[in-house]
């Protein structure tokens, strides 16, 4: 059932299919008891999959945000990037809609997450749910039960069956969070392209140029480089991943998407698949303040997306390693 339909400009993410067609609107976060009738139980340890129990009495007339469990990290502030699980059932008949925990771990590869950042268009929550872990500790489980139409308001997309008088229950457990300046870039000198790698000029505060070597062909293999090394953590797979980044097709060496052009830094799980397979194999392991450059073909690109008008395409990503969450 294709709940949601994604509008980002560059498609790096495999969301999951949701409620709604675009964000709705924020609230403040504030834990509120709603109006008079029933508000769902939850169950279960955070970090684990939660037991949600429906009472039998109507639910509540208004939107409920409750803490259901309080973390011992850090407040989660306005604009952070967060690392969240989240699950959301109908509350007539009981029925799931979706749930990270149902992306199990497979081998060495970690189970895909929600990575967001607070004030911003959510790929995978309606902002008011997302909104709902601001002002909590990382490490809490909050609750937000309320109709689809307030919850997710014009944008709800009622061809999946979601009425805007349905109730829906979500619980989110606020995994981890960070902080990072938005117009924030690797720093330090940095290195020449290598023999046969595209050139790199990189102007503060701006989509990085990237020139395609003259006459050499495309790699079939992923090609990467460190431009400035850091010296900060080494990424590690299932980690968010905040960073700048400039794509460029090695085709025609047009720009097909930079985060300077959007909200600036922006943040993607890595090593889970929830990328495409070029950034899972050349950014997991590097470390915190790297500037990268990755040559991806299609087989690591979008080849297994026919659909993409990138498919075909051999990808050239400048990437600047700013955090992880």
């Amino acid at each position: 059932m294709n709940y949601y339909v994604k509008r980002r400009a560059v498609a790096l993410l495999a969301v999951p299919a949701l409620l709604f067609t675009a964000a709705a609107c924020g609230s403040d976060g504030d834990d509120s008891e709603g109006g008079a009738g029933a508000v769902a139980t939850v169950k279960g340890k955070v970090g684990e999959k939660p037991k949600i129990t429906l009472p039998k009495d109507d639910p509540s007339e208004t939107t409920v945000t409750k803490t259901v469990a309080e973390g011992d990290g850090e407040v989660i502030k306005k604009s952070d990037f967060v690392r969240l699980d989240w699950a959301v059932e109908k509350w007539d008949g009981a029925k799931e809609l979706g749930s990270t925990w149902t992306s199990a771990s497979s081998g060495s590869t970690p189970r895909q997450q929600a990575v967001e950042q607070i004030g911003q268009q959510s790929q995978q929550l309606p902002d008011k749910v997302l909104n709902g872990v601001k002002g909590k500790k990382v490490g809490s489980r909050v609750l937000v039960q309320g109709t689809a139409g307030d919850l997710i308001g014009e944008n709800l997309n009622t061809s999946s069956g979601i009425a805007k008088t349905d109730v829906l229950v979500w619980v989110v457990d606020a995994v981890g969070a960070a902080s990072v300046d938005s117009k924030a870039e690797a720093e330090g000198k940095q290195a020449a392209s290598a023999s046969g790698m595209p050139e790199v000029k990189a102007q503060s505060q701006k989509a990085a140029t990237i020139t395609i070597p003259k006459g050499e062909k495309a790699p079939k293999e992923l090609k990467q480089q460190v431009l400035i090394e850091g010296d900060g953590k080494k990424v590690e797979a299932g980690q968010g991943l905040i960073a700048q980044y400039t794509g460029v097709k090695w085709e025609d060496g047009k720009t097909f998407d930079s985060s300077w052009n959007h909200n600036g830094a922006t943040a993607f799980q890595i090593g889970t698949g929830a990328v495409v397979p070029g950034w899972d194999k050349g950014l997991v392991g590097k470390k915190v303040g790297d500037r990268v450059l990755l040559v991806i073909p299609p087989s690591l690109g979008y080849g297994s997306s026919p659909s993409s008008e990138l498919a075909k395409n051999t990808l050239v990503f400048v990437v600047d390693i700013l955090g992880t969450v």
